[in-house]
C-alpha cells in the first residue's frame, strides 16, 4: 500500500538548495544572518542505535505535537530534522497530507527513515535545515520535533521553514524541557556530574541553551514574524523493563550521552554507570519504571 502510494503522490518541487530571494523583507532578515553551511551539534551516526535511545520515544510524542500543531490536510507538510522518520510516519499514518517530505543533515538517519515500513510513502532526503531545497511556498506547513536546539543557527531554520510555508499556513517546533520535564536525562547527567566536571559543563549547556527555556522558543517564533504564536508543553512516559532497557540505548554513540558515554575510560564508564543505577533503582528492586518526559511546543501562522 505504501509503495502504492508513493507511485501517485505528487513530487515535491525541489531546486537543489537554491534559495528564492522574491520576498524582500525575508531576504533582508537572512542576510543579516550567517549564510555558510550549517552542521547539527547532534551526533548521528546510526539509525538504529538512534531508535533504540530515543526514536521510540519521539514516536509517543509525535502525535500530541501534531494535535497541538493543527496543520491543514491541504497541501504538503515538511519534517525538519526528521531524524529516523518518527513524526513524519506519525503525519503519514494519521491519513494528514497526502504530500509529506522529511530532511535531515544525517544520512545514516535518512537511510534508515526510508527502510521503515511505510517510508517509502514519504520523500526523506538528506539536507541542511538553514537551506531548505524546496521552493517558496511550497507546503502548508514546516514542523520541526526535536531538532532545532541542535542546529547552529536555529533563526535561519525557522525563517527557512517560514519561507517553504504558504500564506496562512503553520510552522511548529518542540524541544525537550532539559532542565524541567526530561527526568532519564536528568537522572543521566546528575549522576555523571557528581562523579565528572566535564558531565557537569555539558549538562549545564545543555539545559541552559536558549530554545529549550519556556520562552526560548516562542521569542524565536515572533522574531521571525510569525504571527498567532501559541506556546504549550507536551508530556509524554518513557516506559522502560528494567535498568538494562535504560542504560544499553545510551551506549549507542548518539546525540550528546552517547558521545559522552563513548570518550570514558572503562572504569570512569563503570563508576557513572553505578551512580546511574542507584538513581534509576531508587532502592526499589529493578524492574520497569515510567519516567515523564516534556517538550515545550510552539504553534505560529505564516503572514
Amino acid at each position: 500500500m505504501a509503495q502504492e502510494e508513493a507511485r501517485h503522490r505528487e513530487p515535491l518541487s525541489t531546486r537543489s538548495f537554491e534559495l528564492d530571494w522574491a520576498c524582500v523583507d525575508h531576504r533582508k532578515k537572512l542576510m543579516k544572518l550567517d549564510t555558510s553551511v550549517s552542521l547539527s551539534t547532534y551526533r548521528a551516526s546510526d539509525g538504529a542505535a538512534y531508535e533504540r535511545f530515543l526514536g521510540r520515544w519521539s514516536r509517543l510524542l509525535a502525535d500530541p505535537f501534531v494535535e497541538f500543531a493543527r496543520a491543514s490536510d491541504d497541501g504538503g507538510a515538511l519534517d525538519v530534522g526528521c531524524g529516523t522518520g518518527s513524526l513524519a510516519l506519525a503525519l503519514s499514518e494519521r491519513g494528514g497530507p497526502s504530500r509529506i517530505a522529511g530532511i535531515d543533515i544525517a544520512t545514516p538517519y535518512i537511510a534508515f527513515a526510508r527502510s521503515r515500513q511505510k517510508g517509502a510513502a514519504i520523500d526523506f532526503l538528506v539536507g541542511d535545515a538553514c537551506r531548505l531545497p524546496f521552493a517558496d511556498r511550497s507546503f502548508a506547513a514546516a514542523l520541526a520535533q526535536l531538532s532545532l536546539n541542535f542546529v547552529p543557527n536555529a533563526e535561519m531554520a525557522v525563517l527557512e521553514m517560514q519561507r517553504v510555508v504558504k500564506p496562512g499556513g503553520v510552522v511548529a517546533a518542540t524541544v525537550w524541557d532539559f532542565r524541567g520535564g526530561l527526568v532519564y536525562q536528568r537522572l543521566f547527567w546528575d549522576s555523571a556530574a557528581g562523579l565528572d566536571p566535564e558531565a557537569g559543563a555539558t549538562r549545564d549547556r545543555l539545559f541552559s541553551g536558549q530554545l529549550a527555556l519556556p520562552d526560548g522558543l516562542p521569542r524565536l517564533w515572533r522574531k521571525a514574524g510569525l504571527r498567532a504564536v501559541e506556546r504549550d508543553s507536551l508530556t509524554i512516559r518513557m516506559e522502560y523493563a528494567d535498568f538494562y532497557d535504560y542504560w544499553d540505548p545510551l551506549l549507542g554513540g548518539q546525540g550528546p550521552v552517547g558521545s559522552y558515554i563513548e570518550k570514558l575510560p572503562l572504569e570512569r564508564r563503570r563508576q557513572i554507570e553505578e551512580r546511574v543505577r542507584a538513581a534509576f533503582l531508587s532502592g526499589a528492586p529493578d524492574g520497569p519504571r515510567s519516567l515523564t518526559a516534556t517538550a515545550w511546543a510552539v504553534r505560529g501562522v505564516v503572514p
